[in-house]
């Protein structure tokens, strides 16, 4: 490949990365009155973190060979704490360490 194509090459890889990152900004009024924006943004959070506790449970209950009975408690004790105190940093906390304190005998 010649010097020219390379830069070629840089050049447009960096307007389209300028693009992509820039779009929001551009389009922020816009995506602001979207109904179908606003509904993503109340279901999306939600969605995206119960995918990742999905994921870890399955990952931490291969990871000792047993049932996920450990990260289902640690998850119910988490849940139980954020829902009766409403903090997240004692709840995150409990969990953790029922966690932790369960699969390490």
């Amino acid at each position: 490949m010649s010097k020219s194509h390379a830069l070629w090459a840089l050049l447009i890889m960096g307007a389209i990365t300028f693009g992509l990152r820039g779009l929001p900004f551009v389009a922020a009024r816009w995506l602001q009155s979207h109904p179908l924006i606003e509904r993503m943004g109340r279901f999306l959070p939600l969605a995206i973190m119960m995918l990742l506790l999905m994921h870890a449970m399955r990952g931490g209950s291969q990871g000792h060979g047993g049932l996920p009975w450990p990260e289902l408690a640690a998850v119910a004790l988490t849940m139980g704490l954020q829902w009766r105190l409403k903090h997240p940093l004692l709840s995150l906390l409990a969990g953790t360490a029922l966690y932790v304190w369960w699969i390490n005998p």
